[in-house]
């Protein structure tokens, strides 16, 4: 959503509200694995995902949460890359045969399209945008949120005495950590939403973020169903068949791997896995941490 970090000066720090917790990370100086982490949880009913309506409830146990778990992986480091739920921001994969060169002039191409799209005044929203150009044309990625649902959770990190320089949605966090040189599915389930994101040779095809009142419940067979229509969807529209899946959010994703393995006959892996993380887990949820840990490691 937002960058105000000149390359190469990227945050180590990124942390990561949901609906139940807060989780935090610090990246190493290689870059290579997440050298420490931490986690929060919250009461219910404390954040509550929502394109328009405010979305920290209980603000200062957020704001508790965060010092927290922030103060115990942040060392000297002030400026983090925040991580925010996916039904906070909307994100939207737009087709066009050209854009303007210009940024500020491209930008306002691609809010024009999305006017119609939003529930809510485009002229209300920040944009964030990235364009994949291919001989078909551009596809464009764009997450587009109410500037006052983002100012909110910025603010509540600067009170934390923290830096938000960088604002994610947590499945486009999660994607950094993913190597998507063919046809690849991840599936990210929290205690709101299943969301699913279909790539290829680095390029994003498919996003859909689904309401999924069981969360993290939620078993393999349940998922497998609430995963297919995607799946049909991109076969029948790109003629590609999936060749790797990953999963996230589920802290026994056992369950899920053979019931996705079964519907489509591809080998599925969990997103986050041991090589990305340090070993001062301690009770830090690793199924849980694929927003924080592809924020860092992309």
């Amino acid at each position: 959503m937002s960058s105000n970090f000149k390359s190469g000066s990227r945050p180590k720090l990124a942390c990561e509200i949901s609906a139940d917790r807060v989780l935090a990370g610090r990246v190493s100086d290689r870059g290579h694995t997440i050298e420490t982490c931490s986690a929060s949880e919250l009461a219910p009913g404390s954040v509550v995902p929502d394109l328009i309506e405010t979305n920290l409830r209980e603000r200062n146990r957020v704001l508790e949460a965060l010092r927290e778990t922030l103060g115990s992986v942040s060392g000297r480091s002030r400026d983090v890359i925040a991580v925010l739920p996916d039904t906070a921001v909307r994100v939207v994969l737009l087709d066009f045969e050209t854009l303007p060169s210009n940024r500020q002039e491209a930008e306002g191409v691609v809010r024009f399209r999305l006017k119609k799209s939003l529930p809510f005044d485009i002229d209300k929203a920040r944009i964030s945008y990235d364009a994949q150009f291919s001989t078909g044309g551009v596809r464009v990625v764009a997450a587009v949120a109410l500037t006052t649902v983002v100012e909110d959770y910025e603010s509540v990190f600067r009170e934390a005495g923290y830096s938000p320089g960088v604002v994610l949605p947590s499945m486009l966090a999660a994607l950094g950590a993913v190597d998507a040189d063919r046809p690849t599915l991840v599936v990210k389930v929290d205690a709101r939403t299943t969301s699913i994101a279909i790539l290829d040779k680095q390029q994003l095809l498919l996003f859909r973020t689904l309401e999924n009142a069981r969360g993290v419940t939620i078993t393999g067979e349940q998922l497998a169903e609430e995963v297919y229509p995607s799946i049909v969807f991109f076969q029948d529209t790109y003629h590609l068949n999936i060749e790797q899946i990953f999963v996230a959010g589920l802290s026994d994703s056992g369950g899920a791997l053979p019931a996705l393995r079964a519907q489509t006959g591809v080998g599925v892996q969990e997103l986050v896995g041991s090589a990305q993380l340090g070993t001062s887990m301690g009770s830090v949820p690793k199924w849980r941490m694929a927003g924080v840990v592809g924020a860092l490691l992309s």
